[in-house]
């Protein structure tokens, strides 16, 4: 999909990204943000790479990286990344911190999300577990890693039931490919140590491990499909050609620079 020009004032950005104007402005100084397109009357105008950029911020922030590391982190990716491929750098860093989920008003949710939300949208959003309604009319309970990506697909014209089709086999070969990565990381890694009887110390290296290499595992498996996903499309489209973006991502992975 095209992404949308830059039509965000600095306010209207603050509380999309669920931060105040002063954090943007301070991130602005710190190279955290790249500077806004000016518009009519040199009013700064911000775009989806913008607010992509800050829910990467937030979850490196989570991740437990000081802003001087995340300055770090960020210079080491190439400096057209799009909205989407910062949003696979944020599922990615995202994909092995603990399951969040925050309470909000119905205002809060339409200002994170930037748009008044209808009773049907309200209800597409909950079958696709991006909130749940609580006992409180007017409360919901949202996974903030997912609410952009829920946000966005309200205005794709696709039926609700083939997006929820479409997570079905999503979550069902996920799964399944846990399942045998997890199978053969115990087969190969855990049982030669379980029969020599592995001490306490033993036992906590291998748990140590297993969670080294969930990040690992999961840039893979984006990138495996990612690559996947073009050649289907290229076999669908009836179309051989590459972009050199393309090929750029194929050959460096993740946006490039995913696992550094």
């Amino acid at each position: 999909m095209m992404e949308s020009a830059p039509d965000l004032t600095v306010d209207e950005l603050a509380a999309r990204a669920g931060v105040t104007v002063r954090t943007i402005r301070f991130y602005s100084t710190r190279g955290l943000l790249p500077p806004p397109e000016i518009g009519p009357r040199r009013v700064g105008r911000y775009g989806p790479d913008h607010l992509s950029r800050l829910a990467l911020i937030e979850e490196l922030q989570h991740q437990g990286l000081t802003l001087s590391a995340i300055e770090r982190y960020l210079a080491q990716l190439p400096p057209d990344l799009s909205a989407q491929d910062l949003a696979i750098h944020r599922a990615l860093v995202a994909s092995w911190i603990p399951d969040t989920a925050e309470d909000a008003t119905r205002d809060q949710l339409e200002r994170r999300v930037g748009r008044e939300l209808t009773e049907e949208d309200l209800d597409r959003l909950a079958a696709m577990n991006v909130l749940v309604r609580t006992d409180q009319p007017h409360v919901f309970r949202i996974d903030p890693g997912l609410l952009h990506l829920g946000a966005r697909l309200l205005d794709v014209p696709i039926a609700l039931e083939t997006i929820l089709a479409a997570r079905t086999v999503v979550i069902e070969h996920t799964r399944s490919a846990a399942r045998e990565l997890s199978r053969l990381f115990k087969d190969e890694v855990w049982e030669p140590y379980r029969d020599g009887g592995p001490d306490a110390e033993e036992v906590a290296r291998m748990k140590s491990l297993s969670a080294h290499m969930q990040p690992m595992v999961v840039q893979a498996l984006v990138t495996a499909f990612q690559r996947s996903m073009k050649e289907e499309l290229r076999e669908w489209l009836g179309t051989g050609g590459h972009d050199g973006r393309a090929d750029r991502t194929d050959r460096d992975g993740v946006g490039g620079a995913a696992g550094r």
